[in-house]
């Protein structure tokens, strides 16, 4: 009775959180404009956002900033994963505390500080201060993703290489730069997922006339739901759920090759 308590609590622990969004899919699908009443299956609310100009600019913007603030986040936060690796544990220590802070900060408080800091400098707000702020809040999710990665390193590879002859970045693009792809990627796609669904970071710091899709749901929503937000909210679930699986699978699959390869040296 007790395990089927406990399956029973976590199936309506799930119900509650996926409920809302199977309904916001159901009502994608949904042929009548009303919530009320079911008109049957379609798809012409798909069609009909693919054929709304603002929509697919704001869905351009999204991806656009979305790719370009993930692939500058990964660089920089690399790079800092690798100093922090060099560094004394104690100093280590510190630095992680630090990048920690901006993943448990409120969003809103984030917003507002880089809002203020825009103002300060006078800057011209639109895409360049939403990519500035993109960038800023993804990269201590690179850090943390890399940082486990270089830990896991062995770090008499890298110096055999260098006995070997080899220079430095050839020994690291070599021995280490393989072992911490990984983190790399998932640090990559993570830094994705956050940008292409940010809200309030966004809204704070962008210029009148600049919409991605979650200002743009939100502008929206305040003037009365279409069906085509719908659409657009489903394919936003979607693409989400379809990185985060990505990002889970990666470390596992990786795990399984080093397994396999180290049963094969045992044989």
């Amino acid at each position: 009775m007790r395990s089927v308590a406990k399956k029973a609590y976590i199936v309506l622990i799930l119900l509650l959180l996926y409920a809302p969004i199977i309904t916001l899919v159901t009502l994608s699908f949904n042929a009548s404009k009303t919530r009320a009443k079911w008109g049957g299956f379609t798809l012409k609310w798909y069609g009909s956002m693919f054929r709304n100009d603002a929509i697919m600019h704001a869905l351009y913007t999204t991806l656009v900033l979305a790719i370009l603030s993930a692939l500058i986040a990964t660089l920089i936060g690399t790079a800092a994963a690798i100093a922090m690796n060099t560094m004394k544990a104690r100093f280590r220590m510190y630095f992680t505390a630090v990048t920690n802070i901006p993943m448990l900060n409120a969003d809103i408080v984030t917003g507002i500080s880089l809002m203020l800091l825009f103002l300060a400098f006078d800057a011209a707000f639109g895409f360049r201060t939403v990519l500035l702020a993109h960038i800023t809040f993804n990269i201590p999710y690179v850090i943390l993703s890399v940082l486990p990665k270089l830990k896991q390193t062995n770090r008499s590879v890298y110096e055999a290489a260098l006995d070997l002859g080899a220079t430095p970045v050839y020994a690291f693009y070599k021995v280490i730069l393989p072992d911490i792809m990984p983190g790399i990627i998932s640090g990559f796609f993570l830094s994705f997922t956050m940008s292409l669904d940010d809200f309030i970071i966004t809204h704070f710091s962008k210029g009148p006339g600049l919409d991605t899709l979650s200002t743009k749901i939100y502008t929206e929503v305040k003037k009365g739901i279409k069906p085509e937000m719908y659409a657009l909210s489903t394919l936003m679930f979607a693409t989400v759920l379809i990185l985060v699986i990505v990002v889970n699978y990666i470390p596992d699959a990786d795990a399984s090759k080093k397994q396999r390869s180290g049963k094969i040296i045992k044989e």
